[in-house]
């Protein structure tokens, strides 16, 4: 996935290598934290494949560089963008990053083909415990903190479905709603 968000950052423009590990960290950073161990070796991996470029930033100094997607980088991002694997629609933190770029791809009819698929994950039935008679529902669970565990994820399924409906139904709103995050509680 950490190729991904750097093919899809990449592709909204090109970016000096700290300024792509801030947004890369941005958006995955809260679950899964970025390190240059990590990042530095995926863009020389990318760099190696011909999907990014790097070039020295003249601007910054000898020491600073600029990587750019390439058309064969753009072309790999739909691509990725277009199927993704199993796994990258049913893990949650995956699924975000396909999401963060999934605008990128022209066709709205790809776009909603990925939401489809995710929307049938979300649908089946599924439980983080079961026993003999299949998934165990929240309330039959009596260790509070399993019964947190199964009530935290059918509020953020029921939430996501609800949303993944909107958006293939056309009913999502156009203007985002307004929060009043910043207002004091009472």
């Amino acid at each position: 996935m950490l190729e991904l968000a750097i093919l899809g950052f990449l592709d909204e423009g090109s970016l000096p290598g700290h300024e792509l590990r801030r947004r890369v960290s941005q958006l995955t950073g809260y679950t899964r934290p970025v390190s240059d161990g990590s990042l530095y070796p995926a863009i020389n991996r990318l760099v190696k494949a011909d999907l990014v470029e790097r070039r020295a930033d003249l601007a910054a100094g000898a020491a600073r560089y600029v990587l750019s997607l390439t058309g064969a980088g753009r072309t790999e991002l739909l691509k990725r963008l277009r199927k993704p694997a199993d796994h990258e629609i049913t893990d949650f933190t995956r699924f975000f990053t396909i999401l963060a770029f999934l605008s990128q791809l022209p066709d709205v009819s790809e776009q909603h083909a990925v939401l489809r698929r995710r929307l049938e994950f979300l649908e089946e039935p599924a439980s983080f415990f079961s026993d003999a008679d299949g998934p165990l529902r929240a309330e039959a669970v009596a260790d509070p903190y399993r019964r947190g565990m199964l009530l935290t994820a059918r509020a953020i399924s029921s939430s996501e479905r609800a949303w993944l409906h909107s958006v293939l139904d056309g009913t999502e709103p156009t203007e985002p709603p307004i929060f009043p995050l910043d207002e004091p509680a009472s």
